[in-house]
């Protein structure tokens, strides 16, 4: 009998699509589903994108070079350098097909099969599918609802460093919580990161969000870990474009880029078509990105103040990104989630969420817990932290929880 893998079935299915199939059947059933379970922005991708490919006049779409377009890695390099982080774009970035791919890369390339990758608890879901894919596992550090999800400090970072312990990953603005790390915060993952002598892969994609006036740090601005650090780009969600599938990575340590460079071109090509219109999102008037924060802190807002209305619900406030991840007074958020979209309804509507637990390694805290992404407008977001409001109560009498 032909074999299916273990490491293939070790993967995981995602916590963010897991119950895809049952918001699918509510929809057919005729219910309205509002979905807080995806950080898909519905900001408008700016015309600059669909402008340069409305007036690409090739004859032949071509494979692009494996490295990526010189182009779109010129402005890349030239949105960092503007924000104090000096990378050449002939030796220190590869133009990647979305962050994910570029994680993959930065995993292979610095760990060995069974070695491990320290993050914290919780982290974005599709890591993990990227670790098993990648034949290693995570080891994590717990961060908590209570304390809106700051690092710990120096001493539990450290002790959480096994012997086979590759690198140290972390969102900042982190996803799935919306917490925005201070340098005091960063220069503690650097000092464990230099004294056990480890990567940094540093998912930095929602560096754009960033709410009630706050200054956002890059590990890139600490000197003194250029031969360490693994800097993940992506345009989906700086730009609203997140069916352009365009990252990328950015690192100076050249050798570790050259040798990333052969799974670049192990895999050809990134959308040509999709890099040329990357490239003119970087020439999109600083006011763009006034806007976006400014709509995403007033979501923020209406969230938070939704969610505390909500008995026994525990709550923070997310400092960035668009995602807030608090727990909720029931034993199986799973359970939880699946019912409101298959028992539940309030005139007809209901709410999709991902449960908390598919965020989280080897612990039981993320059972109560649920992230949401407000990535709709506040009226739909209003109603819908209302619908689960209601849907709380009701399930609660039900379990007598």
């Amino acid at each position: 009998m032909m074999n299916i893998s273990q490491r293939i079935k070790e993967v995981p299915y995602s916590a963010i699509r897991k119950l895809t199939p049952y918001a699918e059947k509510a929809k057919a059933d005729g219910k309205k589903v509002y979905h807080l379970n995806i950080g898909a922005p519905d900001t408008k991708t700016p015309n600059e994108f669909f402008d340069a490919i409305r007036n690409t006049n090739l004859k032949t779409l071509d494979y692009a070079p494996s490295k990526g377009m010189k182009s779109l890695m010129e402005q890349t390099c030239k949105y960092y350098r503007d924000r104090g982080a000096d990378f050449d774009p002939e030796s220190e970035i590869i133009i990647t097909t979305g962050a994910s791919e570029a994680l993959v890369f930065s995993i292979v390339a610095v760990s060995e099969l069974g070695q491990k990758i320290l993050t914290c608890n919780p982290f974005y879901s599709n890591y993990y599918t990227i670790f098993r894919q990648c034949g290693i596992n995570p080891v994590t550090f717990d961060t908590t609802v209570e304390t809106g999800y700051r690092l710990p400090n120096y001493e539990t970072i450290r002790d959480s460093v096994t012997e086979d312990t590759a690198a140290i990953l972390l969102s900042n603005p982190s996803n799935p919580t919306g917490a925005v790390y201070t340098e005091e915060e960063l220069r503690r993952v650097v000092r464990v990161a230099k004294e056990k002598d480890l990567f940094i892969i540093a998912d930095e994609v929602y560096r754009e969000f960033i709410f009630d006036g706050k200054d956002f740090m890059s590990f890139a601005e600490i000197e003194g870990i250029e031969d360490r650090l693994i800097l993940l780009d992506s345009v989906s969600k700086r730009f609203g474009a997140c069916g352009a599938r365009i990252g990328a990575i950015l690192c100076k340590n050249k050798a570790l880029m050259t040798e990333i460079i052969k799974l670049a071109t192990g895999r050809l090509a990134v959308s040509t078509i999709d890099q040329i219109g990357a490239a003119e999102l970087y020439n999109v008037d600083k006011s763009y990105f006034e806007e976006v924060n400014a709509e995403y802190q007033k979501r923020r807002d209406c969230i938070y103040e939704e969610l505390k209305k909500i008995d026994g619900v525990k709550v923070y406030k997310p400092e960035g990104a668009f995602y807030i991840m608090p727990d909720l007074p029931i034993k199986d958020a799973e359970d939880f989630a699946m019912w409101m979209l298959t028992d539940f309804d309030d005139n007809g509507e209901t709410v999709m969420i991902a449960p908390g637990d598919g965020f989280y390694h080897d612990s039981n805290v993320g059972k109560s817990q649920v992230r949401l992404a407000y990535v709709i407008n506040r009226d739909d977001l209003k109603r819908a932290i209302e619908i689960l409001g209601k849907g709380l109560e009701k399930y609660r009498q039900l379990t007598n929880q």
